[in-house]
């Protein structure tokens, strides 16, 4: 499967704005609230769901500006605090699910960082019912290597998900769920490396292998 450029930026945008329109579709609705309420402690839970809102839409754009962006220029180095604090800050208040992170490095080149976020977000998407999201990266030999394993009571993963990850997914069925999977498949080929999924009830395991260029 290989998405012509244009498609594959007009679907990545998609899923940008599907994932933004609940936090500042909130926001909206909160400004609506607050201009009608009069009732004091009314309006400071107006302005508590406004303030809320807003941080889970920055925290999104932040993420996704890397994620699916060019932030900090191509062929650069990323800390790995970075990727961390854009991931636990997406995961914000959800208290259902925890995450372990184990890192063998400082900082990791921007091809890496960008598919660790990818796979982080799909891993995240896939504890429907809460769970544990372990993320590792180390290199070795110039390679660096990317685990994300997502763990819980019912694990909701798209197969088509897992065909664009591999590389295996027509590219007449991709759609902007799959888009960020197919993004990273292609990033990961550009440089001789790939993506494996393995899945079952109860568990998703990513895992990238992405030499350097």
């Amino acid at each position: 499967m290989t998405a012509s450029p244009i498609d594959l930026a007009s679907l990545l945008c998609s899923r940008l704005c599907h994932d933004l329109l609940s936090p500042v579709g909130a926001l909206s609705n909160g400004l609506e609230l607050l201009a009608e309420e009069k009732d004091p402690e009314m309006r400071k839970r107006c302005f508590e769901l406004l303030e809320q809102s807003a941080k889970a839409s920055a925290d999104k754009l932040k993420f996704f500006r890397l994620a699916f962006g060019a932030a900090g220029g191509f062929g650069d180095s990323v800390s790995v605090n970075e990727a961390r604090s854009l991931v636990d800050a997406l995961v914000g208040a959800n208290a259902r699910v925890s995450v372990n992170w184990m890192f063998g490095v400082d900082a990791l080149p921007k091809p890496a960082v960008k598919t660790l976020l990818n796979l982080a977000l799909i891993g995240l998407d896939a504890l429907v019912r809460g769970g544990t999201l372990d993320i590792g990266a180390e290199m070795r030999d110039g390679t660096t290597e990317i685990v994300v394993r997502a763990a819980g009571q019912r694990i909701a993963f798209d197969p088509a998900i897992g065909q664009a990850l591999e590389g295996t997914l027509p590219a007449g069925e991709l759609a902007s769920r799959t888009a960020p999977a197919a993004m990273i498949q292609q990033l990961a080929a550009s440089v001789g490396g790939g993506i494996q999924v393995h899945v079952t009830a109860e568990s998703l395991v990513l895992g990238a292998v992405l030499p350097s260029a």
